[in-house]
């Protein structure tokens, strides 16, 4: 169990350095562990690989409980949609080499990019509330940890081309961007129903 609780706080300190979870919410999440009732072989605090530590990514064995997954359903909801809004902005931005705006949008990307790391642990699917999130983003979790860092990446790689001046090569960044950004919804989000 101590492995497991240092684990945990390896990650939470990973997320931190690299300005995912800030500290008061690090903090929060250990606290929610250490106060967990259940007999210690079935409290599971988490379940950190090796994927998913160099991803910052936690995704944790035992579900959260409904209002906390309900809260990080909304967080990942609204980051979807601030990612969504950025990329519409970015093409118009684009189509007329709009520098500033180019700039703000690829560091708003980037940043949200890192911050999905946080947003899919285990007990946050169709079966605790609204969402579009498949199921099958949690079976297969490698797969999903793997578009997730590649989105990452380029995410990365589209705010360093929109830190200098050729548009051209923003244009290709953000072509590859594109491809990453689509991998996880055409694969792990469920058609929208009306």
């Amino acid at each position: 169990m101590r492995v497991k609780l240092l684990a945990a706080a390896v990650a939470c300190a990973s997320l931190a350095a690299c300005n995912g979870w800030k500290s008061g919410q690090a903090n929060s999440a250990q606290g929610n562990i250490s106060k967990d009732n259940r007999p210690p072989a079935t409290a599971k605090a988490s379940v950190v690989t090796n994927a998913t530590v160099t991803n910052s990514m936690v995704m944790l064995a035992v579900p959260l409980p409904k209002g906390r997954a309900l809260q990080v359903m909304h967080v990942r909801h609204e980051g979807m949609e601030a990612i969504g809004d950025a990329n519409k902005a970015l093409h118009r931005a684009l189509g007329s080499s709009d520098i500033p705006t180019i700039r703000a949008n690829a560091s708003k990307i980037a940043q949200l990019s890192q911050q999905a790391s946080t947003w899919f642990p285990a007990g946050t699917g169709p079966n605790v509330g609204k969402t579009r999130a498949k199921p099958d983003i949690w079976q297969n979790a490698e797969d999903f940890a793997a578009k997730l860092r590649s989105f990452q990446t380029a995410a990365r790689a589209f705010q360093l081309a929109a830190a200098g001046n050729n548009i051209a090569a923003m244009n290709a960044r953000f072509a590859q961007l594109g491809g990453t950004c689509k991998a996880c919804p055409d694969k792990y989000r469920a058609e929208e129903s009306h």
